[in-house]
């Protein structure tokens, strides 16, 4: 997909992007399966843009782990769109938000249109998973199978020692980087950077109107007695790997002719996607190959990026993915990430996107290139780059 090769009728820009807070699993937003955290996002959308809800072409959403049947087309009518709305739902695992989103962005440029697109996961609701044995007693498991025997399927945590180790990321390194996205998470909550992008959800205890996850207590001698998580002798722990977590997220995208139709002040102008797929018991470079094949496709480097947006499911392998395409990790993530804020899987892609577009319209009158990238399960990676400009 190129910016240039397209009409304003099939240029896909992202015009408002919101989320819920992310909250961690079995917390604030316990009560709520994955339908009843997006729809409130959906109005919210809808209430920004002026979109009405009849012109909507479709709803597509990432989800990884939720009980299936469609959430997408559950949450939209949940939200009270249309009956005559449809609904697609995605898996793509760890990915499945910002895949949606990809999808929705390919839509748009086939044909135009407007789409509520994005992710959701309820860690807290999700169903119990069982095979059937053949006496047809269930047999639980705790996560789907990714890759065959043969290929090899790691735990994520075992995965993410697997990088560190191939990677030569050290444990202080690893450290080092989870304390400073709890660092930033908690003053860009205490600026107020976060609050445009948060749709409140009524809990038991309340309205839940912000994350849950930062931690501003936590410092270099906390983060040194974390003891390694996964692997006896390792380096990855607790302390450097993100935590599971609810919530929700979604964007408003449609043709670049008809956001100047609505009158929107600005938007995310999708340039160009790619996944990619790795070495499952590496799994977590995949964003890395994903972004390199991207960024080359476009014409662009890693120094020509403004914003990076990079899901921190482990410190190990965001920054082995950040030194494999010459990112700074001082410019990632500028406001914390999934260290501090928490990984909703199938949410948190469609996170990025809403972080990138906040982070844009922080000086809205410059044009900025933004990058989103997320490594996903089974040995994948999905990459995503946006010019932010004023309409």
């Amino acid at each position: 997909m190129s910016e240039k090769a397209l009409s304003e009728e099939r240029q896909p820009v992202i015009i408002a992007a919101l989320r819920t807070p992310i909250c961690r699993a079995h917390g604030a937003l316990k009560h709520l399966p994955a339908h009843q955290l997006l729809a409130p996002v959906f109005r919210a959308l809808l209430a920004e843009t002026g979109v009405g809800g009849s012109e909507l072409a479709d709803v597509v959403i990432g989800n990884a782990v939720g009980g299936g049947g469609n959430v997408a087309r559950l949450a939209a009518l949940e939200a009270g769109l249309p009956v005559t709305v449809p609904g697609l739902t995605v898996d793509r695992q760890c990915g499945s938000g910002l895949d949606a989103i990809v999808l929705a962005s390919r839509l748009v440029a086939s044909g135009g249109g407007v789409y509520l697109a994005g992710g959701v996961e309820s860690i807290s609701t999700a169903p119990l998973r069982a095979y059937r044995n053949d006496d047809g007693d269930p047999a639980f498991f705790s996560r789907a199978r990714f890759a065959p025997d043969s290929v090899g399927d790691p735990d994520m945590g075992v995965a993410a020692e697997n990088v560190a180790s191939e990677f030569r990321i050290s444990r202080d390194r690893q450290d080092e980087f989870a304390l400073r996205s709890h660092r930033r998470a908690v003053a860009a909550a205490a600026e107020g950077a976060f609050d445009r992008e948060i749709v409140p959800l009524d809990g038991p205890a309340g309205t839940v109107t912000a994350d849950d996850g930062p931690r501003p207590r936590l410092t270099d001698a906390l983060m040194a007695r974390f003891p390694a998580a996964f692997v006896g002798s390792g380096t990855v722990t607790a302390g450097n790997s993100c935590f599971d977590a609810d919530g929700a997220a979604a964007v408003v995208i449609t043709s670049l002719a008809r956001a100047r139709e609505l009158r929107v002040r600005d938007a995310l102008a999708v340039l160009g996607t790619e996944t990619a797929g790795v070495e499952p018991r590496f799994l977590g470079i995949g964003a890395a190959s994903a972004a390199s094949l991207l960024l080359a496709s476009q014409g662009e480097t890693a120094g020509t990026v403004d914003l990076v947006e990079f899901n921190e499911a482990f410190a190990s392998q965001t920054l082995a993915c950040l030194d494999s395409l010459g990112i700074d990790p001082l410019r990632a993530n500028a406001d914390g990430g999934a260290l501090a804020l928490g990984h909703a899987y199938g949410a948190s892609g469609a996170v990025l996107v809403t972080r990138l577009l906040a982070q844009a319209r922080r000086t809205p009158d410059e044009q900025k290139l933004a990058l989103a990238m997320i490594s996903i399960a089974g040995g994948m990676g999905t990459a995503a780059l946006f010019r932010y400009a004023r309409l």
